[in-house]
């Protein structure tokens, strides 16, 4: 999407060798030179766009502060508060603001890639206490190139919702394959929507679901022991009274919650000016609302 914008709007990196040729042969300008592409990134004043699984972040930050230590920064890291305070103790947090498309597939590497992945995806930029105004409206101009809409939240809130709406997902939909690979063939063989729409994210590559979900750990605990706690009375009241209980009724009413909130979606849109008096405040209440938000001018 970026690229159409004009050839000087994105250019980019990747270790893999492979993945950068396939790049590259598709008219993309990538390189595996990270060195090389950060000094260039620091010389026009590019945005960075860190996208890496978390156990790769560290290095890659240290290039930056090597490199490119006063370019503007961002990230699309699933879980926001490990990478603030990794930018933060490598004292590159003056021009770093945080985003989070949530948008993707279970397949990685180049022949995944789907130019309009981001298009209609929602996609969070943070508002942390000590966000850049400037960097802030560079990573939401760039969403909205992306034709993704923006919400926007602090990253302690972001990784407290996202345990809920994402992570904890990842989880149940591992624990649904395994139970029904232990029915085996026959089991598989039955299997139609409702396995396969509750297991697509189990089709992603382990290394990668244990990079998105560990690091949240804390918010995923909580969700997951609130989770086991509704399974459990579901059990319980089967096992006692041949019922599920309220769990039915009560998921019921939170998916048709959750289908009002996305139907609603261009109902509003809340204008902020970065660096304006209270703007920070205007984007966490907007958030809070699930509220989408633009950038002034």
């Amino acid at each position: 999407m970026l690229r159409a914008l004009g050839p000087d709007r994105a250019f980019g990196w990747n270790r893999s060798t492979a993945g950068a040729g396939a790049a590259s042969a598709a008219g993309f300008d990538v390189s595996t030179d990270l060195a090389h592409t950060l000094r260039r990134a620091g010389r026009t004043d590019a945005l960075v766009v860190v996208g890496v699984p978390l156990p790769a972040l560290g290095a890659v930050l240290d290039a930056v502060a090597d490199h490119a230590p006063t370019v503007a920064l961002t990230d699309v890291v699933s879980v926001k508060g490990p990478v603030l305070a990794a930018v933060r103790e490598r004292g590159l947090g003056a021009r770093f603001v945080g985003g989070h498309p949530m948008a993707g597939t279970a397949h990685s590497g180049w022949d995944a890639t789907d130019p309009d992945l981001f298009r209609g995806a929602t996609w969070l930029v943070a508002a942390d206490d000590d966000a850049d105004p400037d960097t802030w409206s560079r990573v939401a101009r760039t969403a909205l190139d992306c034709g993704a809409r923006i919400i926007s939240s602090t990253s302690a809130d972001h990784d407290a919702a996202v345990a809920r709406i994402s992570h904890l997902g990842h989880v149940l939909a591992e624990a649904l394959a395994l139970a029904g690979g232990r029915g085996g063939d026959l089991a598989l063989a039955l299997a139609a929507g409702s396995f396969r729409d509750g297991t697509r994210v189990a089709g992603s590559a382990p290394d990668l679901v244990r990079a998105i979900c560990e690091p949240n750990r804390d918010a995923l605990l909580a969700v997951l022991d609130e989770c086991l706690g509704d399974l459990g009375a579901a059990r319980e009241a089967l096992a006692e009274r041949g019922t599920l209980g309220p769990l039915i009724d009560e998921g019921h009413r939170a998916r048709g919650a959750y289908e009002a909130v996305q139907a609603g979606r261009a109902d509003a849109v809340v204008t902020v000016t970065p660096g304006a008096p209270g703007w920070l405040e205007a984007l966490r209440r907007a958030g809070a609302d699930g509220t989408e938000v633009r950038p002034a001018g």
